[in-house]
């Protein structure tokens, strides 16, 4: 069984990597993607959805712990990855978060990533939770944001038990 998830870890690993190597080749100030991409709110699933017609090609989980949205891993079909999918998604995901108001907490490194590209996003983050995902570059100021300050108990262990399930 522990081979399965290092087996697991190493995909998501690879898939992340792939993702911000996307995010390194595409035009940073287009967010558009090469096509007319549907982007959906399954709040059942905890996930938005990019999708080309009927086929689901990207996707962003999610799950709401202590009143913000915890972003938790994005994945994009091989098949479209390099065509801004990803940042398309990522970007009309935080939009359509600040009309809500919410604040995020980041686990996902590839959300943090186009966040660090993309400032105009970092009034979104949670200041007291930021998430493991939140700050990809060293710290200006020196804190230590990779694991942010410690907030409630209940929130922590929940946010814990999330990156533990989907990580």
């Amino acid at each position: 069984m522990t081979t399965n998830i290092e087996a697991e870890a190493a995909f998501r690993e690879e898939n992340n990597a792939a993702l911000i190597a996307a995010l390194d080749e595409t035009g940073l100030r287009e967010a558009e993607s090469a096509w007319e991409v549907d982007i959906a709110n399954d709040a059942e699933r905890g996930r938005w959805t990019a999708s080309l017609g009927p086929e689901a090609i990207a996707e962003l989980q999610y799950r709401f712990v202590g009143g913000r949205v915890v972003l938790l891993t994005t994945w994009v079909d091989p098949a479209y990855r390099h065509k801004r999918v990803a940042t398309e998604l990522i970007a009309r995901v935080l939009n359509e978060i600040r009309e809500s108001g919410k604040k995020i907490t980041i686990i996902c490194p590839v959300v943090g990533e186009f966040i660090a590209r993309h400032p105009q996003y970092l009034d979104l983050i949670d200041k007291v939770h930021p998430g493991s995902g939140a700050h990809p570059h060293e710290p200006a100021d020196g804190l230590d944001h990779q694991h942010g300050p410690a907030g409630g108990p209940d929130d922590e262990r929940q946010i814990a038990a999330l990156e533990h399930d989907w990580m």
